[in-house]
């Protein structure tokens, strides 16, 4: 492929109709799976296909291993936000369509796992029955935008929050009528997009769309619960007297690296300007069309916009970002961000109602035999019909509750075998896994399956040096894409080949700073035995207060492994 030719992949966006291709007519075959064509298009309508790796090893009778194809649907939630029938919907189809059990995401989405083809059109419709949408939720365009989900209304800042995420979702949503046609054709849910067919199909987005996914977020400078570091576009909330003034908007956050390829790398946004919250949205419209129009579509392992960024540099970006959104941009605000809240356990909105923050364990939502939460979530939600939110590390809040529903909640996980905040530690409360195996196709080592049984093994160490209060994230990923956020983390685990990871130190809770390499290629059993020398360093020799990635970051890989005996790595990053 000549080197300014565009990739297979924004050939097939060139040529599917504004995302139809032939999905329509897949849809009627018996085929178990979508072509590969369509399995590109599909991720637009908010789906991935994937297959179980557990059952690869089964053979054909040729010898070649099998397959069986499903979809992983996934459900936008603007800011986190559902009710109960919702969620209850959610719940339902799970049951009866996919592998029942759902799954809440670090970008605050739902997730569904093994759906097969010949259900997705009617999950799909149910899914738009709920008031609920696919739609973007994955693919080449903006993704489930970002909000703190905590309903804190001593102020209107967190509610003007969310109804900017609303906003923005409205703006940079996909306007082909491709969607409605395919999954709701004779469906009522199809009236939400009925002004999705001008004449212009897609005035921002137009035929090709972006280059790559774009991901937007937004925090308050106090609470940087969402990493709005880790997004294409973080609008840092800059509040004066209880208001907001405006945001700073930090660009070219991302965390997708490709193995071996030396020019992808993970980034942390950078500060651009302070605006106004009335020109948050044209501001937001005029980066995404420089990334639609300036980023790479010759190669997607390049494609995203912090790779646009570093290739310009910060004032060239800014530039064309100014002569798109008509004016020169002001200097950002010099406030940062100082806080990192989970918004867990019982606390008062400031309405006179009350909101209760459940940790849910890498998000995944299910019931087995002494622990079944979606029992006790289905009981709550008929009972007491709270509001929900998915958090930015995969818990959920039950929102606007009468002060008397917090004996009945507590007595229903308690009957249900699901800890309460008390009940868990600090380490498990700040962990995070990401899918990988069996179903996502990119994880080349474990992570979901394998992170209780790794935190179980930190919490003993930790009550052993005495560190079992201590605050710190520990995130992993099956691969070095970075979907659970491991490379701005405290303690950072990525994948690195089959049973073996990648060590990161040195980020922080905040989120505003990537960790570094410690060790490469450690074998899973040998995780907490690398970090039990960081840990006994970091008790005896911490500054008053300082926190454990703020004292690797001090000390660094040369320090660290000077006073810990551990061989340097011979990996940078």
């Amino acid at each position: 492929m000549a080197q300014d030719s565009p990739s297979p992949v924004e050939l097939i966006k060139i040529h599917s109709n504004f995302l139809r291709g032939t999905l329509a007519e897949e849809l009627e075959n018996e085929q178990e799976a979508f072509a590969k064509d369509s399995a590109q298009l599909i991720k637009h309508h908010g789906m991935y296909q994937q297959d179980d790796r557990d059952a690869r090893t089964a053979k054909t009778p040729g010898g070649k291993s099998q397959r069986t194809h499903s979809l992983m649907v996934r459900v936008k939630l603007p800011g986190g936000k559902l009710d109960s029938p919702q969620l209850l919907g959610m719940l339902d189809l799970a049951d009866e369509l996919a592998a029942q059990n759902i799954r809440l995401t670090n970008r605050q989405d739902i997730q569904v796992h093994v759906v097969r083809k010949r259900h997705v059109r009617q999950f799909v419709r149910r899914v738009n029955e709920l008031g609920l949408t696919t739609l973007g939720a994955c693919g080449d365009v903006t993704r489930n935008v970002l909000c703190c989900p905590a309903p804190l209304r001593q102020d209107a800042m967190r509610d003007q929050m969310q109804q900017l995420a609303d906003a923005i979702t409205g703006l940079l949503l996909p306007r082909t009528p491709a969607y409605r046609e395919i999954w709701l054709k004779d469906s009522p849910a199809a009236e939400r997009y009925a002004g999705s067919g001008s004449a212009e199909v897609e005035p921002l987005y137009g035929e090709t769309y972006l280059p790559r996914k774009f991901k937007v977020a937004i925090a308050l400078a106090s609470d940087n619960c969402i990493d709005a570091y880790a997004n294409d576009v973080g609008l840092v909330a800059i509040a004066e007297d209880a208001r907001i003034s405006g945001y700073n908007v930090v660009v070219g956050g991302g965390f997708g690296v490709t193995l071996g390829k030396k020019d992808t790398f993970p980034a942390i946004a950078q500060k651009l300007t302070f605006v106004e919250p009335g020109e948050v949205l044209p501001l937001v419209t005029a980066v995404v069309r420089v990334q639609r129009d300036f980023g790479c579509r010759t190669d997607r392992r390049r494609a995203r916009m912090k790779y646009l960024i570093a290739d310009w540099g910060l004032p060239r970006f800014q530039a064309q970002v100014e002569e798109y959104y008509g004016r020169k941009l002001p200097a950002p605000h010099p406030a940062e961000v100082s806080g990192f809240d989970d918004h867990l356990g019982w606390h008062a909105q400031g309405d006179g109602r009350w909101f209760y923050g459940l940790n849910v364990e890498n998000g995944r939502v299910l019931d087995r035999e002494g622990f079944q939460l979606k029992a006790a979530l289905r009981e709550i939600c008929q009972r007491y019909r709270p509001g929900l939110r998915v958090t930015a590390h995969q818990s959920l809040l039950f929102i606007d509750l009468p002060a008397d529903a917090r004996s009945g909640i507590e007595e229903i996980l308690r009957r249900c075998g699901v800890p309460t905040l008390e009940q868990i530690s600090a380490v498990r409360r700040w962990s995070m896994a990401c899918v990988a195996k069996p179903t996502c196709p990119l994880a080349v080592a474990e992570s979901e399956r394998v992170m209780p049984g790794l935190v179980d093994q930190l919490e003993r160490e930790l009550e052993q040096l005495g560190l079992g209060s201590e605050v710190f994230t520990t995130r992993m990923t099956g691969c070095p894409n970075g979907c659970a956020r491991p490379y701005n983390a405290d303690v950072g685990l990525s994948g690195r080949t089959l049973g073996k990871y990648t060590i990161y130190l040195g980020g922080r809770l905040l989120g505003d700073r990537l960790g570094f390499v410690y060790k490469d290629i450690v074998p899973l059993d040998q995780i907490v035995a690398t970090l039990r020398p960081v840990l006994m360093f970091f008790k005896d020799h911490r500054s008053a207060g300082e926190t454990l990635g703020d004292f690797c970051h001090r000390i660094g890989p040369a320090g660290l492994h000077a006073a810990t005996g551990e061989p340097e790595s011979s990996r940078r990053e």
